[in-house]
Formats: C-alpha cells, structure tokens, sequence
C-alpha cells in the first residue's frame, strides 16, 4: 500500500492527499491556467478603478515594476503560498480574510514580492486590502472566479428549467380527528 501511495505521488502531481483519510482528490493544474501576472491583468480589465499598487522598486533592474501587482500578489500567494484552488468563491474569500486579518496570519517571510522587490509590500496589500468596501472585495472575488473558472456562470446561475403543471395528489377519505370531548364518549361504552 505505501508503495502504491509513492507511486501515485510521483506520478500524479494534480493528485493531492486529503484528510485523516489519506483520500485524493483532484487538483487544478494551474500550468494550464492563467499566470498570475495574465490573471492580474483580466482583473484589472474588469476592474479599472481597483488599486494597482505596482510602485514598488525591483531588486535586479533598480525600476519600478508595473507588472506586479496587488492582484497577481494576491494570486500569487492564493495559489502558491496558501495551494488553495483558484475557481472556487469561498477559498478567495478565506485568502482576503488572511489579508484583513480575520483567518490566518500571512507569513512575510514567504509573501509574494519580498524576495523580488526591494520592500516588502505585504503590509501596504493588507492595507488596501481593509480599505476596500463589501462591494469592491465581492467585485474583486466574482471577477478572479470567472477568469479561473470560465464556467462558473453557468454553473452559478444555471437556467430555469420549464416547471410542468404539479400533479395534485388525491388526498384519501381521512377520518375526521378527535375533537375536544370525544374521550368522554368512551367512558361510557361497555
């Protein structure tokens, strides 16, 4: 059994164990997906005014780089820091619940970025992050879904099928219920 289960780690890496049980389930291979930087990008496509936060100083080149940004950090670290599934609402909604503190901590030490750019924008994230109303981070969550999972749309808001007229069921002779007294009359039956 151990080998089988080495067996299958090693030659199913979108396998992944699960649980007590040692269960597996599938995994989004995410080299078939968008990269966080393309991903970034549609985000900021279907969302125009969300803050970019992309002035921080790249290590190597001494420049700003434009390309990373709040959005492909946050990916970045849904995906890879944290291994959540990217086409799913409740697991983004764990991610910003990290960054405004409400679930787990975020380890700086692993924040997308910090081994990249001269500062660690982690904290100035967080704080964007909390500024954002309901609304903006509901935006935020449906537009990173649809581009994980084009499908979700569909599946979210699935057409209504026809409803065909009930059949009304025929309610059989019921026999009329125990009416206050009724206990009475069988006292006095023999």
């Amino acid at each position: 059994m151990a080998v089988l289960a080495v067996a299958l780690t090693v030659a199913t890496p979108a396998l992944k164990e699960v649980g007590n049980f040692g269960m597996l389930r599938p995994q989004p291979v995410f080299a078939q997906q968008a990269t966080a930087v393309q991903a970034g990008a549609q985000v900021y496509q279907r969302l125009p005014d969300f803050p970019l936060e992309n002035d921080y100083v790249n290590q190597e080149t001494g420049k700003v780089d434009p390309d990373n940004t709040l959005v492909s950090r946050l990916i970045r670290y849904h995906i890879y820091v944290k291994g959540r599934p990217p086409n799913y609402r409740l697991d983004w909604k764990l991610t910003l619940a990290d960054y405004l503190g409400a679930n787990e901590l975020i380890d700086e030490t692993v924040y997308p970025g910090r081994d990249v750019l001269r500062e660690n924008p982690m904290e100035k994230d967080r704080a964007v992050i909390s500024r954002l109303d309901r609304t903006q981070r509901d935006a935020l969550i449906q537009a990173l879904v649809t581009i994980f999972n084009p499908n979700y749309e569909n599946i979210a808001e699935p057409e209504p099928a026809p409803n065909p007229a009930p059949d009304i069921p025929q309610t059989p002779n019921r026999k009329p219920l125990p009416q206050a007294g009724d206990a009475d009359l069988l006292k006095h039956q023999k």
